[in-house]
């Protein structure tokens, strides 16, 4: 329970407590005048409900708790009057200004505005007369991308147009190769890279996956932190020498794929999305990933952003070697970032 931190609240007439995991991600929060309490982190039910049920006790004047009407929803909301769930109403994880501190990757939260800044942070600059980020509505579950898993855009192109898992468990016994192999071979690299980006998160990274674009297909990964933002374009190429130059890659030394110039143009598109929603200018840096590859040149293994390759190069073992990167967004910037690029209708705009 030590590292859950409670803070109040109090804006454009609301009074709430929040309680936040030591980064910031608000896990739960509580409306003082009703006692209603919405747990937006199930794992951390107990705690939180603890924590805000004796904060609650110590204000001057905690009115009594009412049973809201029940309205189906997803997200659970306690009264702290009675040992029992009450019958759950749709949550306001966020007012309709401003928004609940750094939201956490499962939580949907508005990115309409940025997230209160933890005390003694200074708030992100305003803009267009809304703190943050620009010209998006509210985010609501269906468009949150932080619900992502890593290749889910696959995964559901699979789904609904692949083979049924009777036909491809008898391919698999027959070992017939099917047209369907380099994208379940795709969906497993991806998964693997994303595992890898996933683990920088210790270390104040924020990470994307599978971001659906307009004209069709994906961004494998979005990493989002203090040492800038990265798309990230996963290839599994499992046992396979790689070769890259300034626009293509031969693997096994066999015909030129342009990866490299695709990753650069993908970066590109990113920064025109999130520059048009953020209030400063977001420098976007693109990362090839080769899941399994057996060789890469020194020149890329050991330099992955070798100048003359304008993109940085790992195996997805040397992704760590992007967490200690600093110096290119402020935390108040990187939230901001974030909360643009989870947003699915940032990315459809036309």
């Amino acid at each position: 329970m030590g590292r859950l931190k409670v803070s109040r609240w109090q804006k454009s007439g609301h009074d709430r407590l929040y309680v936040n995991l030591p980064d910031g991600a608000a896990v739960a929060w509580a409306d003082c005048r009703t006692g209603r309490v919405t747990v937006l982190v199930e794992e951390h039910r107990p705690e939180a409900l603890a924590l805000l049920r004796r904060h609650l006790a110590e204000l001057p004047h905690t009115p009594n708790t009412t049973h809201a009407q029940p309205a189906p929803t997803p997200d659970p909301a306690v009264d702290l009057g009675s040992a029992e769930p009450v019958a759950p109403e749709y949550p306001e994880p966020v007012a309709p200004e401003p928004a609940p501190p750094r939201p956490a990757p499962r939580i949907p939260a508005s990115p309409t505005v940025a997230p209160p800044s933890p005390p003694g942070r200074p708030g992100a600059r305003a803009h267009g007369g809304r703190t943050g980020t620009r010209n998006l509505p509210p985010l609501k579950a269906p468009d949150d991308l932080a619900l992502n898993r890593p290749g889910s855009g696959i995964q559901e192109m699979l789904r609904s147009k692949g083979p049924s898992r009777f036909r491809r468990t008898l391919d698999r016994l027959l070992r017939r190769e099917t047209e369907w192999d380099p994208w379940f071979k795709g969906l497993a690299g991806e998964r693997i890279a994303g595992a890898e980006l996933d683990r920088l998160r210790t270390q104040g990274w924020k990470v994307l996956h599978s971001i659906p674009l307009t004209r069709g297909g994906d961004i494998d990964h979005l990493l989002v932190g203090p040492g800038g933002v990265f798309t990230v374009n996963t290839k599994n190429f499992r046992g396979k020498s790689i070769w890259v130059g300034d626009d293509v890659v031969k693997v096994d030394h066999g015909p030129p794929h342009p990866y490299p110039a695709r990753s650069r143009a993908e970066a590109a598109l990113a920064r025109g999305v999130l520059e048009r929603h953020c209030p400063f200018p977001v420098e976007v840096e693109p990362v090839l990933v080769f899941v399994g590859a057996q060789e890469i040149p020194r020149t890329t293994s050991r330099t992955p952003a070798h100048p003359q390759l304008r993109v940085r190069v790992y195996r997805e073992r040397e992704v760590a070697a992007l967490g200690p990167l600093t110096g290119r967004l402020a935390p108040e910037q990187v939230d901001i970032v974030y909360a643009v690029a989870r947003h699915r209708r940032a990315w459809l705009a036309p």
